[in-house]
């Protein structure tokens, strides 16, 4: 009697489960994304040239273009924090913007967005890393770029010790600022899903609108487009404040320290709130 032989088939494998992206995930794939695109290096390290290059410029030149007859704490640092402040803002906001733009250009948005079914992590990490890396940039300048040109001051007795009064805040207002320029970037980015037109809203808000703001007749409009523009307020978040001056005055156009800060981060928050809208509500 012969045993009936069993019948072989292909084995069923056992299903493999799926482990969704956590947040740390999200945030590593941006910073590969970072890192690995050309353009992005470059501006960064356009911002560390220029800030350094343009302050020891400042500095180098501060006898031919007369030493000034008083010590003010207010022109030394400016004259640190403001070379960088003033292209670096564009930069960082269209690096911000170019975050986003470029993968909605390639259409690897959609891979992106398959890969984290939950959009707005998407938009956090490209927040997060956006404004570690340009703020982390902007330390690095805006330190070297004091400690480089402190001679030059110091020998006019001109120096700006960090334990002066607003010194220290002033050049870590400037390197956030570039920070909350970068994430503004990504939220407008998200809202329009263009690169060149992100880096046109980007220029206006931060040089050109200041800009047409002062040239504009004086009249109650003007005054307060003076004040709520990005650029002007970040302007102030550079800078040392002079004592005794009102917290925010639309008619002479002056901004403190703390109302830069409020204005700025409100710029974030509006713009990633749209950013957040569009991404939640339009197809990729």
């Amino acid at each position: 009697m012969t045993t009936p032989a069993l019948a072989t088939g292909p084995t069923a494998r056992p299903a493999v489960p799926t482990r969704r992206p956590t947040f740390g995930d999200v945030l590593r794939s941006e910073w590969i994304k970072l890192a690995s695109l050309p353009s992005a290096v470059l501006a960064l390290v356009g911002i560390l040239v220029v800030g350094l290059g343009g302050s020891l410029f400042l500095g180098a030149t501060l006898e031919s273009s007369g030493v000034p007859s008083t010590p003010s704490l207010e022109r030394t640092i400016g004259d640190v924090t403001i070379p960088m402040v003033v292209l670096g803002q564009i930069v960082a906001g269209i690096l911000g913007v170019m975050s986003v733009g470029a993968e909605y250009s390639s259409g690897s948005i959609q891979t992106t967005l398959m890969a984290v079914p939950t959009r707005l992590r998407v938009l956090w990490a490209k927040a997060i890393v956006q404004f570690l890396a340009v703020t982390g940039t902007a330390l690095v300048t805006v330190f070297g770029a004091w400690a480089a040109t402190y001679p030059f001051y110091a020998k006019h007795g001109l120096e700006a010790p960090l334990s002066g009064p607003g010194v220290l805040v002033a050049l870590l207002g400037a390197a956030a600022y570039l920070g909350m320029c970068a994430v503004v970037g990504v939220g407008i980015g998200m809202l329009v899903r263009s690169t060149t037109v992100g880096a046109i809203l980007i220029f206006a808000a931060t040089l050109l609108g200041p800009i047409l703001a002062s040239a504009l007749p004086y009249s109650l409009i003007s005054r307060i487009a003076r004040v709520v523009l990005l650029g002007n307020a970040g302007d102030t978040m550079a800078r040392v404040e002079s004592p005794g001056g009102p917290f925010l005055d639309i008619w002479s156009g002056h901004i403190s320290t703390a109302a830069g800060w409020l204005i700025v981060s409100l710029w974030v928050v509006l713009a990633l709130a749209a950013g957040a809208i569009a991404l939640q509500n339009r197809d990729a």
